[in-house]
């Protein structure tokens, strides 16, 4: 019956919350621009792999944001982290993740590069399926609040830290030597994808919140 209440509290505090569609690509001109060579890495000249039988695509590319967070000993029970991942198109949320880990990590560098590795996991299915419903689409942008993963991540010689983590170290960093997908460091006051992984009351997340639910825009405008 609690848990009943705090849906029902949680739908009455948000009947006003919508998603609208927001067609404007996003600026990400200002992020740094860092040449790196992945080269000489053990992943060589990665490139990235596109189905040989997708249609041309055709209209305007889109730019894709990715959030992920995660929140160490979530679970008081067990001791796991929950992962949170946010996916944005342009500038329309269109899927979210909030889920328990499925190992006991014992540091935040575990956790959020678990985190990591199924936003990543998540991206490549996204690309793959709008090749196939024919859209162009752009390099991903993917933001972590963590900066010793996002520096294990997008540096090519940077070492692993804890060797249990290697599967999602390599793959995370196997999808940037690709090109297709970029990591940087956003602070957590500003990665919404914190909403997803940890508990939090209404007055500490509506600035972050406001912005994806409630943000208005004529959306007729889409179909002229």
């Amino acid at each position: 019956m609690d848990r009943a209440k705090r849906v029902i509290g949680y739908l009455a505090r948000f009947k006003d919350g919508s998603i609208r569609f927001r067609t404007e690509v996003l600026d990400y001109s200002e992020l740094p621009r860092m040449g790196l060579d992945w080269a000489t890495t053990v992943y060589g000249k990665g490139k990235e792999i596109i189905p040989k039988d997708a249609p041309v695509p055709l209209g305007k590319p889109v730019t894709m944001t990715h959030y992920y967070d995660a929140n160490l000993y979530h679970d008081m029970v067990t001791g796991r982290s929950v992962s949170g991942v946010l996916h944005l198109i342009n500038q329309t949320p269109i899927d979210w993740y909030a889920k328990k880990q499925a190992t006991v990590e014992t540091a935040t560098y575990g956790s959020e590069f678990i985190a990591a590795r199924i936003c990543v996991d998540q991206i490549v299915d996204f690309r793959v399926t709008l090749r196939y419903l024919g859209v162009p689409v752009r390099v991903c942008y993917m933001f972590g609040d963590n900066e010793s993963v996002i520096g294990s991540s997008s540096i090519p010689h940077a070492k692993l830290h804890k060797r249990h983590n290697a599967l999602s170290f390599h793959w995370v960093r196997e999808a940037m030597a690709c090109g297709f997908v970029k990591c940087f460091h956003l602070r957590s006051a500003h990665n919404p994808a914190d909403i997803l992984s940890k508990h939090w009351g209404y007055q500490q997340v509506k600035d972050m919140l406001y912005p994806l639910l409630y943000k208005r825009g004529n959306t007729g405008d889409l179909f002229k």
